[in-house]
């Protein structure tokens, strides 16, 4: 087997090693670089019997392991065009071993201007790559942000929806309730008085004509039924809407349903308002009311509380009212996780509260009792209209 060709590749690949090291050692020199190692490398190559194109290709090599690691455009075009000062050069020897040594110069000197040019093109597609991957990274960051809050929307649109569902059911439940009640009591309790007032009046008719003692007593009896019949009437329009709210407003109607919780439950009740809280339309004022009303049923029911103050007080957009109780404290967090039935009665003064605009919150620790704090916008100085 003939040796000679792998001879010649492994002399040329010394060659190419030596000429990488002379070319960075020349740039590294910069003008004051001697090219006296460019000539001998040349006549080197043409003692191998290389060719000029084998010497571009080996220039080219070396010249790509110099120009790739540079950023900077001005610092690859002076380090190209100084590589070529080396190069022109190195083939020295052979241009004087040939004629054609010159169109040979020339023609490198476009490959060396290509190659210049797919470096440059190189480096270029290489920034926009890592620009594009980067984009892109960012982009489907956004994406997983953007799905994970839909997803989160999606949980929280479909526990409202729950809550909503269920106080609706709740809200045809209570009315039910309420008005089989007013219906039992209706029944039970007025209708009876009225027939028992009807046959006071039947015989008190048919005695007049007999015997006139004792009428006087007994028509005195008869009037207390009816005064009876009348405060039972009464008592449950108050229940379904008090006409002290229409008639007079909201702080006597307040002071009147204070003074009536006052006395069935013994929990000492106080008020305090400002006077220009009549200027809220009906029905924010009906709002205020129903809070009031639902707070302290809440606090008859569960706080066991020995007073309770209700005060209003304006700021200068809004109308603030703070119920606060002396009663046990409850744990606000944990209360969102109990049986909704339970707290059905918050959700309702929220909604109410939420429907003219304003803001809902509870407050509870121990030793300090529950303060109900409700704001709700005010217009100071316009009347506002229901």
């Amino acid at each position: 087997m003939n040796s000679t060709p792998s001879i010649k590749i492994s002399k040329s690949a010394a060659l190419a090693r030596q000429y990488e090291t002379a070319l960075r050692r020349f740039l590294k020199l910069g003008p004051e670089a001697s090219l006296l190692q460019a000539v001998r490398l040349g006549r080197q190559a043409v003692t191998l019997g290389l060719e000029t194109l084998d010497l571009a290709l080996i220039h080219e090599q070396a010249l790509i392991e110099q120009v790739l690691p540079v950023d900077d455009p001005s610092s690859r075009d002076r380090i190209i065009k100084q590589a070529g000062v080396f190069f022109a050069e190195a083939i020295t020897p052979m241009e004087e071993g040939h004629r054609v040594a010159l169109e040979s110069n020339v023609h490198l000197s476009r490959m060396n201007q290509a190659l210049s040019q797919r470096t440059l093109d190189l480096a270029t597609s290489n920034r926009q790559l890592k620009k594009e991957i980067a984009r892109r990274e960012v982009v489907e960051e956004t994406l997983r942000q953007s799905e994970r809050q839909s997803i989160e929307l999606l949980e929280q649109s479909r526990l409202l929806q729950e809550q909503l569902r269920h106080l609706s059911r709740r809200i045809l439940s209570v009315q039910e309730e309420e008005r089989k009640r007013i219906s039992r009591e209706l029944h039970d309790v007025v209708a009876q008085l009225l027939t028992g007032i009807n046959v006071r009046l039947a015989t008190l008719k048919v005695e007049a004509t007999v015997n006139v003692k004792g009428l006087g007593q007994k028509i005195s009896r008869t009037q207390r039924l009816v005064e009876k019949s009348v405060d039972i009437v009464h008592r449950f329009a108050r229940e379904l809407r008090p006409a002290v709210l229409d008639d007079l407003g909201l702080i006597p109607a307040l002071h009147s349903f204070l003074k009536s919780f006052t006395k069935e439950t013994g929990v000492h009740a106080t008020l305090t308002a400002f006077a220009g809280l009549e200027e809220l339309s009906n029905a924010k004022r009906t709002v205020l009311y129903r809070v009031a009303q639902e707070s302290l049923t809440n606090v008859s029911r569960h706080a066991q509380a020995s007073r309770v103050e209700v005060k209003i007080t304006k700021t200068r957009d809004t109308v603030d009212m703070r119920i606060q109780d002396d009663g046990k404290a409850f744990d606000v967090e944990q209360m969102g996780q109990v049986r909704k039935s339970q707290r059905l009665g918050l959700l309702g003064m929220r909604e109410r509260v939420e429907m003219v605009g304003g803001t809902f919150a509870v407050e509870s620790a121990p030793g300090k009792g529950t303060a109900i704090h409700t704001r709700i916008p005010f217009n100071a100085g316009t009347k506002e209209h229901a």
